[in-house]
């Protein structure tokens, strides 16, 4: 916990995700992944979840094993309006072209592997 009692986000060294920090931020995100066509996949978590917590370290190191992807973690509280949607923590959605075409409910270092090789 941080001087103000609020709970301290999970530090990731060397990491290339890019954290939502709030619904607009997470709504530029969406804005970004719509108008460049990037392909990318959007971890959505919660610093409450226990399976998030394990998850995420491996969603940092694949974000090295594949550069072509953008790599988003979005925390469901941080960003309550434009997560409303997401009903199992950890979800992960993975867009294409500026449209969603997959997800992937809940944890497995090796799913979500062979998920980003297929999407990569």
């Amino acid at each position: 916990m941080d001087q103000n009692g609020k709970e301290e986000k999970q530090k990731l060294p060397n990491c290339s995700v890019i954290t939502a920090v709030n619904d607009d931020s997470l709504k530029d995100i969406f804005h970004q992944i719509r108008t460049s066509k990037t392909t990318a996949v959007i971890n959505y978590g919660a610093s409450w979840c226990h399976v998030c917590s394990q998850i995420l370290p491996a969603f940092c190191d694949l974000s090295a094993k594949f550069p072509k992807l953008s790599f988003v973690y979005a925390d469901i509280d941080e960003c309550p309006e434009t997560t409303q949607h997401v009903r199992y923590t950890p979800t992960f959605h993975f867009y294409r072209d500026g449209e969603r075409v997959d997800e992937m409910f809940g944890a497995g270092e090796e799913r979500l592997h062979d998920r980003l090789w297929l999407h990569s």
